[in-house]
């Protein structure tokens, strides 16, 4: 007789826990490709599903739950402090070295007890800037986690280092000891640290200081509901207490087997040889440490065999066979002696800090950027203040905070001011903006390089041959210090710059005559005035008709048109107010003959349409299609959407062309687009 089929509920059940365990290994494979490799396999809706399945399941079946599901990286109840855990073996310090004088020290100790005269093996690496914990994995799942505390004892973080999702809750491969102490590093990426402080900032929150702060901060929240919304990460980078299993024989082999066990590793760390292997990694560290997507605050060699770590031993606190080599301090102390103010290319105005000077990165600093007003007030940095200043690398040095508790009396409160420190002209603030910017756009030696190249760009009077070296020749040389003086320019003068023929200088002059009948429009955007691209030229010449009726332009009439608001309207009249850009105007006027708009408002047949372009035209280009549509009243976007109403394909059209058939939008071609503008 064959065996009996089992009855039809205990058949389901079984099935549900195959299907349990199956859905837990995929979901666990696909976080270590997502979180510890960046190589996913399948998009996050697909994850999403998966991981919901997997929760219905384990409703059905409470008694299937298991600590390593990954349902499970968030506890439900907040803890009312921590425990206690006492370390099986202490996880202990490193000595630092500052030098490569103190590091070929440190190497000479090490052959001298050794008893060896060769190079050392050692595993080099990132010295990450967070904080050290142990995780303890009994027959491959994960049962506690712990801060190192004072090395003997430290904090329970089991259930904050279980929503970390770079930490497996359960490890997989083979020959794993049935008892591993995993060592390790929680940090907070630079990405997630920025993004979490503008999450606070919108919030109207405190801001963390630093990322090492913020991972402290989050490891030891008492509810793991918070620590789960915070971006952490973790690397291993040794092991301690290990039971029932036997190791590599090399620190690099484990840190190979820990990677394979599914524990994330540094990507960074290298095997080399001696003090110029040791050096040699030191400064390329340095160098990418700005680019490294996490903090570090120097690189940590260890000795790479484990026989010879465990014959060097340890000393007081810290091993004889690894050394941490520190970067240069990146924060020290100094006062604020005054505050400049400096202007941008771009017009923005920045404080600057003239500080006493102080030793800091590596070089002296006697400046540091106080970015924007708002920065000053959130920070209440005042003149004669103590505080804090940061260096990284290349990057600029910026005041990061003022000392607690030590403002003094007659402290100035920083002030922004009323001109330009450059040119004199007005600067502008607009409400809920954090720049101040000068208004003198087309005056202001700080801006001119910019405006210059702005001015002759294709999109605006399109000045051909004139490229961006030729301007900044053009303005060192003297020879150019508005956009009127392009016009004054002589061959001698342009063939007298580097690289510059006379031929070639013939063909510049050309080209500026070319361009000294522009449209109304192209005008307008040349000059350059805050946040008025190609479109919002058109509607102002549209509307406006010639250039004087713009200049006189109040607020009411700005905001009639569409697509300006109180913002842009603000940034017109000023733009207009300031006398030095009226006094380059008057003068501009006299080189140049404007183009009016033929097309006025109640001629133009596509008002409120919205168009799309895609693929090669054949008897235009596609900025001469979008020109012909604005002149018409339509609107050119970038993207079909369901609010597109045409969309003009020439060929090779691609992912818009197949949006805008799934959209039910219109398309057209060339003949179509001349049949609705009338021509």
């Amino acid at each position: 007789m064959g065996k009996a089929e089992p009855p039809e509920g205990e058949k389901a059940a079984n099935e549900d826990a195959a299907r349990i365990g199956e859905l837990r290994e995929r979901l666990n494979h696909h976080s270590y490709l997502y979180y510890v490799l960046d190589n996913p396999e399948i998009p996050d809706s697909e994850y999403d599903r998966l991981y919901h399945e997997l929760q219905q399941l384990e409703r059905l079946h409470p008694d299937l739950v298991t600590p390593d599901s990954p349902t499970q990286r968030v506890g439900e109840t907040p803890l009312k402090a921590f425990e206690q855990v006492r370390h099986r073996m202490p996880m202990l310090s490193l000595d630092n070295v500052f030098s490569e004088d103190e590091l070929a020290a440190f190497l000479k100790r090490i052959t001298e007890r050794l008893g060896i005269d060769m190079d050392l093996a050692f595993n080099a690496e990132p010295k990450l800037d967070g904080l050290a914990v142990s995780l303890v994995y009994e027959n491959s799942v994960l049962t506690q986690a712990a801060t190192r505390g004072d090395g003997s004892t430290g904090e329970d973080v089991t259930q904050n280092v279980r929503t970390i999702h770079s930490v497996p809750l359960r490890l997989s491969g083979s020959n794993i000891p049935a008892l591993l102490e995993v060592r390790g590093e929680v940090f907070m990426p630079k990405a997630g640290f920025d993004e979490l402080n503008r999450r606070a900032l919108d919030r109207g929150e405190k801001t963390f200081v630093n990322p090492r702060n913020a991972a402290a901060g989050s490891l030891r929240q008492l509810d793991p509901k918070v620590t789960a919304t915070r971006p952490l990460a973790f690397y291993a980078y040794a092991t301690g207490f290990v039971e029932q299993g036997v190791l590599p024989e090399t620190q690099h082999q484990i840190l190979s087997a820990l990677a394979q066990w599914g524990l994330p590793v540094c990507p960074e760390v290298k095997l080399i040889n001696g003090i110029e292997g040791c050096i040699a990694y030191y400064h390329n560290l340095q160098q990418q440490r700005n680019q490294l997507p996490y903090d570090i605050d120097g690189v940590v060699y260890k000795v790479n065999e484990i026989s010879f770590q465990k014959k060097l031993g340890y000393v007081a606190r810290a091993p004889r066979w690894a050394v941490a080599h520190k970067f240069p301090a990146q924060e020290e102390i100094t006062y604020i002696a005054n505050v400049d103010f400096q202007v941008g290319r771009t017009g923005a105005i920045t404080p600057v800090a003239r500080l006493e000077p102080v030793f800091v990165g590596g070089v002296t600093v006697s400046n540091a950027t106080l970015h924007n007003m708002d920065e000053i007030e959130r920070k209440d940095i005042r003149i004669g203040d103590k505080v804090f200043i940061r260096r990284a690398g290349d990057v600029i040095p910026e005041v990061v905070r003022v000392v607690p508790g030590s403002r003094a009396k007659g402290v100035k409160k920083i002030r922004l001011p009323r001109k330009c420190p450059v040119c004199g002209s007005d600067i502008e603030r607009i409400e809920g903006e954090a720049i101040a910017r000068c208004t003198g756009g087309l005056i202001c030696r700080a801006q001119r390089t910019e405006a210059i190249k702005h001015y002759a760009s294709r999109k605006a009077v399109d000045i051909d041959g004139l490229g961006d070296k030729l301007v900044e020749q053009l303005v060192e040389a003297g020879l150019v210090k508005s956009v009127v003086d392009l016009y004054r320019l002589s061959t001698e003068q342009i063939a007298s710059l580097e690289r510059m023929g006379r031929k070639s200088a013939k063909n510049l002059i050309a080209a500026i005559d070319d361009s000294r009948k522009p449209t109304l429009a192209r005008l307008i955007y040349a000059l350059g005035i805050r946040e008025v691209g190609e479109a919002t030229a058109r509607s102002l010449a549209l509307a406006f008709g010639n250039l004087q009726a713009l200049i006189e332009a109040d607020e009411d009439a700005l905001l009639e048109i569409q697509d300006i608001g109180p913002i842009v309207a603000r940034h017109i009249m000023n733009f207009f107010a300031e006398a030095h850009n009226q006094q380059v105007i008057n003068e501009l006027l006299r080189e140049i003959e404007i183009q009016l708009p033929s097309a006025s408002k109640s001629n133009q047949p596509l008002t409120g349409k919205t168009f799309v372009i895609t693929g090669a035209l054949t008897n235009m280009t596609r900025e001469q299609a979008t020109e012909l549509l604005q002149s018409a009243g339509a609107k050119v976007s970038g993207s079909v959407s369901a609010k597109t109403d045409y969309l003009l394909a020439g060929e090779k059209a691609g992912s818009k062309l197949a949006k805008a058939e799934k959209l039910g939008v219109e398309i057209i071609d060339e003949s179509k687009l001349k049949a609705l503008l009338g021509s």
